[in-house]
């Protein structure tokens, strides 16, 4: 039984197991990140209202509140509503 087992890791180059383990983490934290939408939801948000603040366009602003409007309704978290005018 352990001949078999040592012939097996005799073939596997540590080197590529450790990169296939890195990657293999860094895909389950990828997913575990975006199972939860409202994690990615306020990231766009905090960007756009950024954006807004560069430019105080009021159409841009308005569009942001209908998402941000859409994200307090669905989250737990809540984003404070811009003032627009």
């Amino acid at each position: 039984m352990f001949l078999i087992w040592k012939l097996i890791f005799q073939k596997i180059n540590f080197k590529y197991l450790t990169i296939i383990l890195f990657g293999c983490l860094f895909l389950i934290g990828f997913l575990i990140f975006t199972n939860n939408s409202c994690n990615v939801e306020y990231v766009i948000l905090s960007n756009e209202i950024n954006s807004y603040e560069k430019s105080l366009d009021p159409e841009f602003c308005e569009n942001i509140l209908e998402k941000i409007d859409l994200y307090n309704d669905q989250c737990l978290s809540e984003i404070e509503i811009l003032d627009c005018s």
